[in-house]
């Protein structure tokens, strides 16, 4: 599994639980415990998808979900809050974020939302000429495409669930 999580968080305690979970789980992780690193986490590592804390000194969690969908409009957002604010949980779900949880939160409710919104699955294309693997699905789109474009034809498409 080579998919990439980012858990911004200012509660080192939070960070520490999220990121040993989900590592156990197979995913590479990364911990930020403000914007600006979360920010050049994103740059850095493109991570798949992302937990984010609303409540962070400086710059709060609706400020750095800005910043990260103006980087990448398609990045996968979950967000966290101890605080029941229901006009932040809007905004940010209008923002473009998935879906919320409440602190404290079921470990278990965490690991099911991660799979949930990052698909283990992977293609495996098959041509008169090659075979190439694809791990996302953009890649699929712009590998079918590029066949298109020089008249090969996909002969087999495999969906491969992890």
């Amino acid at each position: 599994m080579n998919e990439k999580i980012l858990i911004v968080d200012d509660q080192f305690g939070i960070r520490i639980l999220l990121n040993e979970v989900l590592q156990k789980e197979g995913y590479q992780t990364f911990q930020a415990a403000n914007g600006i690193q979360a920010l050049e986490i994103v740059d850095q590592h493109s991570p798949d998808l992302v937990l984010l804390d609303m409540k962070i000194p400086g710059m709060d969690g609706i400020e750095i979900l800005k910043r990260m969908k103006q980087k990448d409009a398609d990045i996968r957002v979950i967000i966290m809050t101890a605080y029941g604010e229901l006009d932040m949980i809007q905004e940010a779900k209008d923002l473009g974020a998935l879906t919320h949880f409440a602190k404290p939160f079921d470990i278990d409710d965490i690991r099911q939302a991660v799979k949930q919104y990052i698909p283990a699955w992977s293609y495996y294309l098959n041509s008169e000429n090659s075979s190439i693997f694809i791990n996302s699905p953009l890649q699929l789109v712009k590998s079918i495409l590029f066949w298109y474009d020089t008249s090969e034809i996909v002969n087999n498409v495999t969906w491969c669930y992890k």
